[in-house]
This record gives C-alpha cells, structure tokens and sequence, in this order.
C-alpha cells in the first residue's frame, strides 16, 4: 500500500484573529473543517467565501487545512479529519457502491478539451493520426475518456490505437505542448485556460464532446464531499455551504474588482493568463438546476464502459441518493 506523506498547514479562521464580540460571534458558530488542495482553483471561491464572509452570514465557520495533494485531502477526509472535500461525483459513486455513505454538493461543472497549436494545421480529430498526444491524469482520465468515445462516434476512430499518448502531471503536459513535443493536449481547465492565452485553441471541447454523445454538459463534474452521517446531523451547515458557495460564485460572476484581490492566488504569468483563467472559473459556474439524474447515469455508464471497475468499482449506474438536492 502507498504510504501519502501529509503535509497539512492549518490556516486559521478569519475572526479567531480578532477579539470582542467579533470573536466571540465567530466561536459560537459550528464550524465546518474543508481538506483543500493548497494550489487547487476551489481556494478562489474558499477565499472569497472568508474575505465576505460568506461562511458567517449563512451560520457556520469554514476551517480551511490545507494539502499537497488530492490523495492527503481524501485521507483527511475519510480519516475525519476534516468534514469536507472537494472530488468529482464518479470518485463519490464508487465510494457509495463500495458502501460508503458518501454525498456530493456540485461546486464546478469545468471540464477539458483538446487543444491544439494555432499553427498545427490539425482541423479535426481524424488529423491527430500517427501523432502524440498529451494527457494529464492517465490512462482513466474522465476528459481522454469522453474524448474517446466521441472520436469513434463521429469519425469511426479509435482514438486510444491510432495516436500515442504521452502521459504526465498538468504542468508536463503543460510544457510539452506548448514547446510542440506533442501535436494536440488534454489536460485540466486551468492549465488549457493558460495554454490557450498562448497561441493554443481548443479543437474540442469535452462540453460539445458530452453533447455529442446525448451526455449533460451541465452536469458538474466537481463538488464538495460529505459523510451522509454528518449531513443528516448537520443539515443547517450542509445548507449554509451551500449557499455560502453560491453567494460566492455570484460575486465571481460579475464582479472583475473581486479578481484582483486573488490575482496572487492564481499563478497567472501576465494579463492574458489572468483574464483566460477568470473567464474559464466562470464558465464552469453549474447553473444551479437540479441535476439531470438519468444524465448522469448515462455518464456513469459510460465511463464504466470505458474506464472499467478500476475508475468506476461497482457503480456501473448510477446509485441513489449521491446528490445532495438543498434548492
């Protein structure tokens, strides 16, 4: 078994640093402990949710701890050590058909594409033949997956046997691509948000890809995790997180002066960057509809097919009660 080496920094609360009624305002309420990934784009909303206090006015105190990597947080997490964590919904569906009483609030619906140089002369999949590939997250990443199956839906080509994958961590495939190691690249939004601010364009999205495929594009991927246990027993927290999460994507959505002050939490190289990784944040924003649940089976079944019970377990539909319904 693979031993994870946490390196957990606590951050403490905004309003513990204060004292009067303030402080003591703040120790009165529940407090709701979030396992982060330090470098993740959710610390965008989680530090926008402290600065306005989001948290606070909708009856909780977020405790942030912060991570190195997805793997710790899911070890804080399941551990309880913390209450909360962000992960997508298929990781969540294999945790709940193993029997764990996992649940899953949407937080982002930003997906990948496939991204090309401007000057590739690539105008469709079928053009990638014989060339490489870059992928970040492996061989079971959701993005290749999808990508996969649209490619033999709609030009009968199987993606995975006529072109060589080069697997790598985001910044690699980062890198790669852009130095022209590889002709096309799939990798997270963030990283295709500064690829594209760097004369890469997107020949597919996984949006238009889902689409295709009868699949729901409006489905979030990402969301925040909770023990069933806890938010039963805790239903006014879960609803505070909410709406907290809520109230922050609305201020994200349409306030350019609140970006400033996350600039240095976006490791955006120059204003291009900057402004591709704003809009991309915002164009995973979920809509706020109740999930489409016979969309998301077919999703779910879908990377069954294709990803196997490695990705998926014993979840090959989708199992009741995952989404939390707050509306």
């Amino acid at each position: 078994m693979t031993t994870v080496v946490l390196a957990a920094l606590f951050v403490a609360p905004l309003g513990l640093l204060t004292s009067g009624p303030a402080a003591a305002m703040a120790e009165d309420l529940p407090r709701l402990r979030a396992a982060m990934l330090a470098s993740g784009t959710v610390n965008w909303e989680i530090s926008t949710i402290k600065a306005q206090e989001f948290d606070r006015k909708n009856g909780f105190e977020l405790v942030v701890q912060n991570y190195a990597d997805n793997g710790a947080t899911r070890v804080a997490f399941e551990g309880g050590e913390a209450d909360t964590m962000v992960a997508d919904w298929i990781w969540v569906a294999k945790q709940r058909a193993a029997g764990k009483d996992y649940v899953f609030i949407p937080y982002s619906r930003a997906v990948g594409g496939l991204v090309v140089s401007d000057d590739s002369g690539i105008k469709a999949l079928p053009d990638l033949a014989g060339k490489k590939i870059g992928i970040a997250g492996g061989p079971l990443d959701k993005s290749w997956l999808i990508l996969r199956a649209y490619a033999k839906q709609q030009h009968g080509m199987d993606l995975a046997a006529e072109t060589e994958q080069v697997f790598g961590s985001p910044p690699l495939i980062f890198k790669s691509a852009l130095s022209g190691e590889t002709a096309g690249a799939i990798n997270f939004w963030h990283f295709l948000a500064k690829m594209k601010a760097k004369g890469m364009h997107e020949l597919i999205s996984v949006a238009d890809a889902a689409a295709a495929l009868e699949l729901d594009p409006d489905t979030p991927l990402l969301g925040y995790v909770l023990k069933g246990e806890y938010a039963a027993t805790h239903p006014d927290i879960v609803r505070g997180l909410y709406k907290a999460s809520r109230a922050a994507k609305d201020l994200l959505r349409h306030d350019n002066e609140v970006w400033e002050g996350l600039r240095d939490k976006m490791n955006a190289a120059d204003d291009a960057e900057f402004m591709a990784l704003r809009d991309g944040y915002r164009a995973g924003i979920p809509s706020g509809k109740p999930i489409d649940e016979a969309a998301a089976d077919r999703f779910l079944r879908l990377m069954a097919e294709l990803g196997g019970t490695e990705l998926v377990g014993k979840a090959t539909s989708l199992p009741n009660g995952l989404f939390l319904h707050l509306e």
